[in-house]
């Protein structure tokens, strides 16, 4: 059996592998069709070449429910064991958009590597953990191993809806009771958290309708930005007040309730907008009902659409119920903090957050997940970047688990 020490030391040499086999996944942007993209096969065939060496490759391809000629693609890659259940590492192939490209000192999609950072759309987000899990597995690949089974999984469409990533592959019974599941896709400095839970989530647009008319008459019409700009003051009064309770768990402690799409009104000053629209990203504690958040959504709506004479509803774009917090007393959480502790020096705290992560889908269906990596902060902004040394460390931790459970 290879040990602990020689493993750690093979991670530390693939530096300049890692450095390189990262700047090859960054050049191959996987975005989905709705944001203008062609899914995730380009990239899924890239990395397949880099999986030789276990025992099952399964790619399993989803047409895209919007552009069903796009194919969402997922690879699930397992090195068996004797022992029930498969130690998995989890992570998305699929980024956000680079957005505003003058924001970025470099083409989001020509990585650069500099000063011990790789810079790229998509290389915090969710590039470390994809590169980390595959350089932690490498050293395990010509082993026997006599304990549980080694998994990735390198899945689509997490950025958008899950539905044809982490969603279809629940359904297909890819997962089991007996798995350990690391969904490496939140971060802390130095590894020091661990998220066992999530808020509630959801996306609530707001559509107000008024009547246009020039901007020197406003009394005939009905201003729909002034009316939206009203409305939206009486939700972040009435939300924070409805749902008020803390949880020293989560960071942050209290639900959150924030404005963020809002398209052009008019093109030119002088006319009063007959038509507003605005969006609020909105996630709150467990322990509330995002039902009961719809209905104060829609109460606070009617009463502005009464007092003002707009017309004003409110659509639910998305939402994600949060599971139940994965548990604490498992073999998987106390490896995990076994290895984090070993590599780093400092046992995490377990904590909740606010981001919804593909982790939540293994909790709803009741499998414990745990979120863990090091770094965060730099993704879905411009000039995103990983640090090397953040892959290495992960890919320690993971390899420590790997040793610890599968060998």
């Amino acid at each position: 059996m290879k040990p602990l020490d020689r493993i750690l030391a093979e991670i530390d040499d693939s530096y300049d592998d890692i450095v390189e086999t990262m700047i090859g996944m960054i050049r191959i942007p996987a975005l989905a069709p709705v944001n203008g993209g062609d899914g995730e096969s380009r990239k899924a065939d890239y990395l397949q070449q880099f999986l030789s060496g276990f025992d099952e490759i399964r790619r399993i391809d989803v047409p895209d429910e919007t552009d069903p000629s796009v194919m969402r693609s997922n690879i699930m890659a397992i090195k068996h064991g004797r022992k029930p259940g498969t130690v998995w590492i989890v992570a998305h192939m699929d980024v956000v958009p680079a957005g505003n490209p003058e924001l970025w000192d470099d083409p989001p999609f020509d990585p650069v590597f500099r000063d011990g950072r790789i810079y790229g759309r998509g290389t915090e987000d969710n590039g470390q953990s994809v590169i980390s899990s595959m350089f932690a597995s490498r050293p395990f690949l010509s082993e026997e191993l006599t304990g549980m089974s080694i998994g990735l999984a390198y899945v689509a469409d997490e950025e958008t809806t899950s539905k044809m990533g982490i969603c279809h592959l629940l359904k297909l019974g890819c997962f089991s009771k007996d798995d350990i599941i690391l969904v490496p896709d939140w971060g802390s400095p130095n590894g020091s958290m661990v998220e066992i839970a999530e808020k509630n989530l959801v996306w609530l647009q707001f559509d107000v309708e008024g009547k246009t008319t020039h901007g020197s008459t406003p009394h005939l019409g009905l201003n729909a930005y002034a009316v939206s700009t009203r409305l939206l003051c009486d939700l972040m009064d009435e939300f924070p007040r409805r749902f008020s309770m803390e949880d020293p768990v989560f960071r942050s402690p209290v639900s959150t309730f924030e404005p963020t799409k809002r398209p052009a009104t008019v093109e030119n000053i002088n006319t009063i907008p007959g038509n507003d629209s605005f969006s609020m990203d909105i996630r709150v504690l467990p322990s509330y009902s995002l039902d009961d958040v719809v209905a104060v959504a829609k109460e606070v709506a009617s009463r502005n659409a009464e007092s003002s004479g707009a017309r004003i509803t409110v659509t639910e774009v998305q939402r994600h119920v949060a599971g139940k917090a994965s548990s604490l007393d498992t073999v998987g959480f106390k490896a995990l903090s076994k290895a984090v502790e070993s590599i780093t020096g400092s046992a995490p705290v377990a904590v909740g957050v606010g981001g919804a992560t593909c982790a939540n889908f293994f909790r709803a269906e009741g499998l414990d997940a745990y979120v863990w990596q090091c770094g965060g902060g730099t993704l879905h902004a411009p000039n995103e970047y990983v640090e090397v040394s953040n892959i290495i460390t992960d890919a320690k931790v993971f390899a420590t688990m790997f040793h610890d459970l599968c060998l």
